[in-house]
């Protein structure tokens, strides 16, 4: 028994059985679109909802104050170290399974469930709390339009029950009311049709969202610029050391995504080049973003008055920058009503972003459950292609579905920690699996390298491992019961229906 749960796949064979004719996917992408398809998945809900909690802090943590500059760079640091990682894996084993795969070729069976199953969290449970947080962007812009849906069509019932405006003004239907968030359910099922239709066309629309976000981004540094007062920068770090380390785990989410760059491996013209340059490209032009950003933020707003304004009222952070320049500093080279203006474009820039994010993450998640079909433990179904568009389609349909339906219903706060700690989480077993690739095939070519040794993916364990332990026991129980839940389909469907269990392949040994 303890044989078959560790009993791997090795690279050669992985490489060989994705190469059957049955279950091809179509190769369109170049490392320019990948770059933008890295860009799309990690600039959004991060950058544009959580830098106000990360600077302020909240009753729980402290907060970075103007130090959440440094916050930004140990963030990106500590993903960089999994980037190089994963960048290694994925021009060695260009397979659209991502970190399941890696983990099938090094660390053994069950694991390769595990992260195959804890990567639904990263991806669609994260994609609903974009989905969310989309939808409260999109209310909030039509709202500048005089345009507003009711409470009942866009509220999840755990913020319905703290309300009490929303249930009482709701429909009912056989006595119950009915709560759900209309316009999450209507981006994600208008994405899955973008989606099934061809990665290509995700591709090109992806990358008008990427050109529109970074834009908007730059708009506001621009505008920004004008309105930053240097004593707003002190004091520097007034929580010290606690509050840059309590910034850097919130911006954490400001960063999922470019691992999602590695799904599409399959559909990528030259692998070996074209998936290290996407992944750590688009990390890195993130980077430089967020930082700036940042830079212009927190000189507009004192630390003290963004504390004051986020205890007292929900905004988005970047538009109430601009809110409190309109209302603090006469004298700016922009007037008040060009200000309302900007804050406009920035509304409509958070909608864009988040609705990049919703994209690529949707195109990464049937991905994965394409690959672990591929292997025999998911249904073959998740495995069907269809006939005209190439892509995953069942896979992508379930996927969407999955996050339309938790979007409908579900809060974001309850959504955004479990997708860190299963981030996190896939990001350690990428960084072991190199080093077990490493010792086990010293000799095998390897298209990009991570350098310093074994120093980068240890220094990535090391770090991830910090960032989980900063989330909260409640965040810990969840995903622990999520394992237990996927362990109990694997031993019950996946080990039984493995590929490797029934000599398809031969098993390798550990």
């Amino acid at each position: 028994m303890l044989a078959k749960l560790f009993r791997i796949k090795s690279v050669d064979r992985i490489l060989a059985d994705s190469a059957r004719t049955e279950g091809q996917l179509k190769r369109a992408l170049t490392w320019v679109d990948l770059v933008l398809f890295g860009i799309g998945a990690i600039i959004g809900a991060g950058i544009f909802a959580t830098i106000g909690t990360a600077v302020a802090g909240d009753g729980m943590r402290p907060g970075a104050g103007p130090a959440l500059i440094l916050s930004f760079g140990l963030t990106a640091l500590a993903c960089g170290f999994s980037a190089l990682c994963y960048a290694e894996f994925a021009a060695l084993v260009p397979i659209s399974g991502s970190a399941y795969t890696y983990s099938y070729a090094t660390l053994g069976e069950w694991i390769a469930w595990i992260i195959g199953w804890d990567l639904i969290i990263e991806y669609a449970i994260g994609n609903v709390a974009v989905a969310i947080s989309w939808s409260g962007y999109f209310c909030d812009l039509l709202a500048g339009f005089g345009i507003e849906f009711p409470l009942w069509m866009v509220t999840d019932y755990r913020t319905a029950l703290q309300r009490g405006d929303v249930l009482p003004n709701a429909p009912h239907l056989f006595g119950l009311p009915i709560v759900f968030n209309l316009p999450a359910v209507g981006i994600v099922t208008l994405l899955t049709i973008l989606i099934v239709i061809g990665v290509k066309e995700s591709s090109r629309f992806n990358g008008l969202m990427v050109a529109l976000k970074l834009a908007v981004l730059f708009f506001f540094c621009f505008v920004g610029f004008f309105y930053i007062r240097p004593e707003n920068y002190v004091p520097f770090a007034p929580n010290g050391w606690p509050g840059i380390q309590s910034g850097a785990a919130i911006v954490f989410f400001a960063f999922i995504g470019f691992d999602a760059v590695s799904t599409l491996a399959e559909e990528t013209r030259t692998p070996s080049y074209d998936l290290p340059m996407g992944i750590i490209g688009s990390l890195v032009i993130c980077s430089v973003i967020y930082i700036l950003v940042c830079a212009v933020f927190s000189g507009i707003v004192p630390y003290e008055a963004l504390k004051s304004m986020l205890a007292s009222e929900k905004a988005e952070p970047l538009t109430m920058a601009f809110k409190y320049a309109s209302a603090t500093d006469s004298e700016g080279m922009f007037s008040g009503g060009f200000l309302n203006f900007a804050t406009g474009v920035v509304a409509f820039g958070a909608v864009v972003a988040n609705t990049a994010v919703l994209l690529v993450f949707q195109v990464g998640q049937p991905r994965i459950l394409f690959s672990m079909s591929r292997d025999g433990l998911l249904p073959p179904v998740f495995m069907s292609v269809h006939k005209r568009f190439q892509t995953p389609d069942f896979s992508i349909i379930v996927t969407g579905v999955f996050v339309a339906f938790f979007s409908a219903f579900m809060s974001i706060d309850e959504m955004v920690d479990l997708c860190n700690i299963g981030t996190l989480f896939a990001f350690i077993l990428v960084c072991a699996g190199v080093m077990i690739l490493r010792i086990r095939e010293p000799e095998r070519k390897r298209p990009f390298r991570a350098p310093f040794g074994f120093v980068v993916p240890i220094l990535g364990i090391l770090s991830c491992i910090i960032l989980m332990l900063g989330l909260p026991w409640l965040t810990w129980k969840r995903f622990l019961i999520w394992l237990i839940t996927g362990m109990i389909i694997y031993f019950l469907y996946g080990i039984r229906h493995s590929r490797l269990e029934n000599s398809e392949i031969e098993p390798d040994a550990v």
